[in-house]
């Protein structure tokens, strides 16, 4: 049977989010859904709290109790950034920025092992 801190990480993967991201929007201790995991612990009322009102698309009564849908409505998931406080605003554009920065090394090597290849191809082709 799963509870509902199953259910939680669910949310989290399917929002795209860390639990890391995810205990910072919310502010909770960094680790804490990891935590409740780990020990297949409940998760306290005032949490459950903080995260409805951060996801208000989240279902309540799914998350508690794994009736109905996921969602409240079938629409994209979308963080309402603007609620947050100004301290997790700026650590998620933190992480945001820094995922940004590796994908983009990672495009830039693929672009370089790519041109390097076509480069070898037609130095071949030339001799």
């Amino acid at each position: 049977m799963f509870k509902t801190i199953d259910r939680l990480m669910k949310f989290i993967t399917y929002a795209g989010l860390s639990a890391r991201q995810f205990d910072l929007s919310i502010g909770a201790a960094n680790g804490y859904t990891l935590r409740m995991r780990k020990n297949n612990a409940s998760i306290g009322s005032d949490v459950i709290e903080n995260i409805l009102k951060v996801y208000p698309q989240l279902s309540v009564e799914w998350l508690i109790t794994g009736e109905g849908e996921m969602l409240k409505e079938k629409k994209e998931f979308s963080l309402d950034f603007e609620k947050l406080s100004p301290n997790r605003q700026l650590e998620i554009e933190n992480i945001i920025e820094q995922k940004i920065k590796a994908k983009h090394q990672l495009e830039l090597k693929q672009l370089l092992k790519e041109v390097t290849e076509e480069i070898s191809k037609k130095q071949k082709n030339n001799k």
